[in-house]
């Protein structure tokens, strides 16, 4: 039997079971909630997107949204299907970044998880900020805070997050049942209409069709599928968070794949059936989701359910990168490509360092874009294009290697939509390029050189650490702990008592300068420590300039060529009951430390008294 099925072990009557941390993870169904937020969200701004660009042929061009749009879900159609492999072949997680890192090479692998990097952060700030532009909208007073009004709603979801995934997870069904139930209603009423409802949303509003376009060109068409393409982002976030799942995890894992495949699918065709059934143009200050509304459903209570709806869940949508970029950041700290300690977990099975990390990057772009979407939409869905690629051409590799039936058929799927994902990724940083896409350009490379200055730091630790060699049999060294003093305390004393538990030898050590006022204090304490007499010899340190650090440091290097004879330097410090008091510390023991630290190889150690 296998251990994903195995029985748990019999628990005593009155006891609980283990927490093994399971029911910190996701089900298929709250992780469809709390990893695809990202991607239904995108049916507010991905049919627009195609709109606003074939309008520039005018009401001929808006005659090819419906076929753009099923190209667009057929290319969703090779990913979800694409990423059910993934999962299964993955399922410690990764993406694009696992992927890579086993069939094509540790650069290409950085490639893929700094454009993850990218996506997940934009991901944050466009919806955090596509959010409060609903909300101003319909507040138009509130327009002028919309930067602060960002920020508060970046940290209520991170103090979510800081809970738990889970925990997240159960926050944003609600939110995410209301509106893709909004959703579907929308396009089933609209399938029985043949005219609009109402067109009172768009009255008075500028139309942006153009008036003398007769043909459309295929580089436009190019141009509309990738813009529409937007609404692809976040496939790849369940992929990328298969540990968050409770066991079995990547077949829960796959579920939430395939559900979230099938209601963007259904979502995103419905929506462009109704643009055509409607002839609907687009027009200034008004979305084209709205317009929808309005027309299947009337200028009512309807109408603001959805638009409200729409706001709550392009705000929440941000809690797909904060389910699956704090995973990524594990896997490249467990590789050694950033700091280990974005590796490490809370209490509530949260990578809090990630969490807390992406917190404050997308508060800077929020701070950088003055709250502004249009600012920040340039840059995003360039990196995730640039990811889909990568793990589509990396499981063509997966399948050569493989020797499972049906592999030909898979792999020719995976190199079809490898194909479809790089034109787009070409496409769209051309055609943005020059609207802010270069910071893109820039910043994608800059990250891979970062994590390959990271891994070359640990690996030179590792290196002079001697990490796995094995290294000489301990032996023992004669020891000596120095100490350093400047008056007899209570201080003194415990200082002592744990040297002298350290070392075989223990000295205590003050510094003396040729002040008239330094001498008396001197002779002062010489005389108190002859009286007290502790066993521990006092040795003067002379020095002409006023120093602290340089006569401590030569008097250890002075020992440390004794042979055999390890030195250990320990400074007594006291630590107040409270914070603001620290400020009234004189820091000799922080200038000791840096002195000994810097110029010599002993080891210090700093005892913290603490005062109660």
């Amino acid at each position: 039997m296998s251990v994903l099925t195995a029985e748990p072990d019999a628990v005593p009557a009155g006891e609980e079971p283990p927490d093994t941390g399971e029911r910190h993870r996701l089900t298929a169904v709250t992780g469809l909630a709390a990893l695809s937020l990202d991607a239904m969200a995108s049916v507010a701004y991905g049919p627009e997107a195609i709109v606003l660009v074939l309008a520039a042929a005018g009401a001929h061009g808006l005659g090819f949204t419906l076929p753009v749009t099923l190209a667009i879900a057929g290319l969703l159609a090779v990913l979800v299907a694409s990423y059910r492999q993934v999962i299964a072949a993955f399922p410690d997680g990764g993406g694009s970044y696992a992927v890579a890192k086993t069939h094509l090479g540790a650069h290409t692998s950085l490639v893929a998880a700094a454009s993850l990097v990218l996506d997940y952060v934009l991901n944050v700030a466009v919806a955090v900020t596509a959010g409060v532009a609903a909300l101003t909208s319909a507040f138009p007073e509130l327009y002028d805070e919309r930067l602060w009004l960002c920020l508060v709603v970046l940290v209520l979801i991170t103090g979510v997050n800081l809970r738990g995934i889970v925990e997240s997870a159960k926050v944003f069904i609600v939110p995410t049942v209301i509106f893709v139930g909004s959703i579907l209603v929308l396009i089933a009423a609209g399938l029985f209409r043949s005219e609009p409802v109402s067109t009172a949303t768009a009255q008075g509003h500028t139309s942006v069709l153009a008036d003398n376009a007769t043909t459309v060109g295929a580089l436009l068409l190019l141009k509309a599928f990738a813009s529409g393409c937007s609404a692809l982002t976040g496939v790849e976030a369940i992929a990328n968070a298969v540990p968050s799942f409770r066991v079995p995890r990547a077949k829960r894992a796959q579920r939430a794949e395939v559900a979230l495949g099938a209601v963007l699918g259904v979502m995103l065709v419905g929506l462009s059936v109704l643009i055509s059934r409607f002839h609907l143009q687009p027009v200034e200050g008004v979305t084209v989701l709205a317009q929808l509304a309005d027309a299947s459903l009337g200028h009512n209570w309807a109408f603001y359910v959805i638009q409200f709806a729409t706001m709550i869940l392009l705000a929440l949508s941000a809690n797909t990168s904060f389910g699956g970029l704090p995973v990524l950041l594990k896997l490249l700290a467990r590789d050694n490509y950033l700091p280990h300690v974005f590796a490490l977990k809370a209490d509530r099975q949260v990578h809090r360092h990630g969490v807390l990390a992406l917190a404050l990057v997308s508060a800077a772009l929020l701070v950088f874009s003055g709250g502004d979407t249009n600012t920040l939409v340039p840059l995003f869905a360039i990196g995730v294009f640039v990811g889909f690629t990568i793990a589509q051409v990396g499981m063509v590799r997966h399948w050569r290697l493989e020797r499972g039936p049906g592999r030909q058929g898979k792999a020719l799927l995976n190199g079809f939509g490898g194909l479809l994902t790089g034109v787009a990724a070409v496409v769209v940083t051309a055609s943005k390029f020059e609207e802010g896409a270069w910071l893109i350009v820039i910043a994608l490379p800059s990250l891979v050189v970062a994590f390959e200055t990271v891994h070359r730091a640990y690996t030179r630790i590792g290196e002079r650490l001697g990490l796995g060699r094995i290294p000489e049999a301990p032996h023992r060294d004669r020891s000596v702990v120095i100490v350093p003093v400047s008056s007899l305390s209570r201080l003194t004393s415990e200082a002592l008592t744990a040297a002298t538990s350290l070392g075989d030898e223990v000295r205590a050590v003050t510094v003396c300068y040729p002040d008239p006022e330094d001498r008396a204090a001197l002779h002062a304490l010489e005389a108190a420590w002859a009286e007290w007499d502790p066993g521990v010899p006092l040795v003067r340190l002379n020095c002409e300039r006023r120093s602290l650090g340089r006569p401590i440091v030569a008097y250890v290097r002075e020992v440390a060529t004794e042979p055999a004879t390890r030195v250990t330097v320990l400074i007594p410090e006291t630590e107040p009951e409270r914070l603001w008091q620290r400020l009234l510390q004189n820091q000799r023991g922080a200038v000791v430390a840096h002195a000994v630290r810097r110029e010599t190889d002993a080891v210090i150690c700093r005892l913290r008294f603490r005062l109660s």
